[in-house]
């Protein structure tokens, strides 16, 4: 089955086709603010780069956040449009959990930490797990400083990684921490495409309507989602599954 992937919840935007064993084609941009510019050429760039018909692709992944408010609304309505007009299957994935499965073959506890901006970081714990990796605990949200504390009560030797942990590294460099570099700083579609991979074979997905954003702020969710436009098929309430509006322009 090929699944196109589209991550756009960071700074960083990718865009990926994953068939059950590889990578078939891929493309990133690590330019802040022009996800809206980068992600539909990105799409043709890998279909045609592939030599792959449209129609080929079974299902569409995406990035649901919690990460930043400009770039999750271009991702989830991209996915949103492009899977109604093919009439396909969605399935989305939080970037933390992207995140945690990228680094799944290390026997280190895991946390992801995504930088939430405002001096603050989304974050989750996890551990290695057949076939990929477990969730322990909530998606959180808090200072750096309060992350510290999370990890140093952790009673392991915790790897980190996410552009939390590149952001604030002075902060966590405090700690018993490894601190993941840029090659783990940021979710990728590849990865998120093969995460959603079984859940597509397992027919666990949903309908391009029912994709949510994850927020961890409620007031983010309020004004980001009710007051600068919804998503189709969208709403502005908090939901598990559904994404977080702190970006460059919902900070002021």
């Amino acid at each position: 089955m090929l699944v196109l992937g589209l991550e756009t919840s960071t700074s960083r935007s990718s865009v990926a086709l994953v068939d059950a064993d590889r990578v078939v084609a891929s493309a990133s941009l690590g330019i802040p603010r022009r996800h809206g510019e980068f992600i539909a050429p990105a799409i043709r760039f890998c279909l045609e780069q592939a030599q792959i018909d449209v129609e080929r692709i079974g299902g569409v992944a995406v990035g649901v956040g919690p990460g930043l408010y400009t770039g999750l609304r271009v991702g989830i309505a991209t996915a949103q449009t492009f899977a109604a007009g093919l009439h396909l299957p969605v399935v989305g994935l939080s970037g933390l959990d992207v995140l945690a499965f990228q680094v799944r073959s290390t026997s280190r506890p895991i946390c992801a930490a995504i930088d939430a901006r405002r001096g603050e970081v989304f974050w989750a714990f996890y551990r290695s797990s057949p076939g990929g990796v477990q969730r322990e605990g909530e998606l959180m949200i808090g200072r750096a400083e309060q992350l510290a504390a999370e990890i140093q009560s952790y009673g392991e030797d915790v790897l980190v990684v996410g552009d939390g942990a590149l952001t604030h590294r002075e902060v966590l460099a405090e700690t018993d921490a490894i601190l993941g570099g840029t090659a783990n700083g940021w979710p990728e579609a590849a990865g998120l495409a093969e995460l959603a991979l079984p859940r597509f074979v397992r027919e666990e997905t949903i309908r391009p309507d029912q994709l949510r954003p994850i927020y961890l702020r409620q007031a983010d969710a309020r004004i980001g989602w009710e007051v600068r436009g919804r998503l189709r098929g969208g709403v502005g309430a908090a939901g598990a599954d559904g994404a977080d509006g702190a970006d460059e322009a919902s900070t002021s």
